[in-house]
């Protein structure tokens, strides 16, 4: 999990660690713990919150196009003190469950399949939506989502992307971080291009290879997460977990419910608590992180 090349104490550019930008040591482990896929539907809204009160998650991302995304603005308006973001959508991959372009298909028609559908995270679905998708459809579709956040009266501390790593093509990335700064948030960057592109700019991102809890087995699942806090290697690290109830809705609608209540069942454990205290990892979640990237960005949008 380690990516040797920006660990501290291996650097060379001279730059501060993320870690140091957060105003911690060079050499202290961080984690960032943020569920994925807030407002997909119920019962991972449930989730999402009971790990963050009752467990080890700092933080959130919301899907803002997403039949239970107006639940999850409603709770999470109750809750002001839950760091979220918005989870940057362009494709569906539950047709029992559908979803669409907040823009409207008529403003975003380079995003839709041949059926006017959003285009399903298959390698194939995401390869010809790269290819076809026009950054002016994608801003639309972008700002559309943040805005209807900030309609609701709410304000997200970073923006990541659902099911396409760093946007999946380097416009889009930049078009991101563009938009971060004008709206004051953050950026997840997941890939080692990216991440060392905002280490450039003084950014604090994941100085370390990134989890998605996707790519866990099943089997073994709580002793695994147990030993990669073990190994956690120092600096800013960033898991993107997948909570789930496993509800009978789940079951029905997403095949990767099992993932996701595995996912849940580790992050409300007393096991995971007890490890991160013995191992002396810190929890921060993306307020944090969004607060030096404003610093460096100077953006007022918010008004916080």
């Amino acid at each position: 999990m380690n990516d040797t090349s920006v660990t501290p104490g291996n650097r060379t550019d001279g730059l501060l660690s993320a870690a140091e930008l957060l105003g911690h040591p060079p050499g202290a482990r961080l984690l960032i713990v943020n569920c994925d896929d807030f407002g997909m539907y119920s019962a991972i809204n449930e989730a999402v919150v009971e790990a963050i009160e009752q467990g080890i998650a700092g933080s959130c991302s919301l899907m803002v196009p997403c039949p239970a995304a107006p639940d999850a603005m409603r709770r999470l308006s109750r809750r002001p003190e839950i760091p979220f973001g918005v989870h940057l959508t362009m494709v569906c991959e539950m047709p029992g469950n559908p979803w669409g372009p907040m823009a409207g298909k008529e403003k975003a028609p380079s995003l839709l399949d041949p059926a006017g559908r959003l285009f399903a995270p298959t390698p194939e679905g995401r390869a010809a939506l790269l290819a076809q998708a026009r950054i002016e459809d994608v801003e639309r579709e972008f700002r559309a989502q943040i805005d209807t956040v900030a309609a609701a009266g709410l304000t997200p501390t970073h923006l990541d992307f659902h099911c396409l790593a760093d946007g999946g093509r380097d416009d889009i990335f930049d078009l991101t971080v563009s938009l971060a700064g004008e709206y004051g948030l953050a950026v997840r960057a997941w890939l080692a291009p990216a991440r060392a592109a905002m280490r450039r700019r003084r950014l604090p991102v994941s100085e370390n290879d990134f989890l998605d809890s996707y790519s866990l087995p099943l089997d073994g699942k709580p002793a695994r997460y147990a030993q990669l806090l073990r190994e956690l290697p120092p600096g800013l690290n960033e898991w993107a977990i997948h909570p789930s109830l496993g509800t009978l809705e789940s079951r029905a609608l997403d095949d990767g419910w099992r993932v996701r209540r595995t996912d849940y069942e580790f992050l409300v454990s007393a096991e995971a608590r007890e490890v991160l205290a013995e191992e002396d990892i810190r929890v921060v979640d993306y307020a944090e992180v969004r607060r030096v990237w404003r610093e460096r960005n100077h953006a007022d949008y918010w008004g916080s």
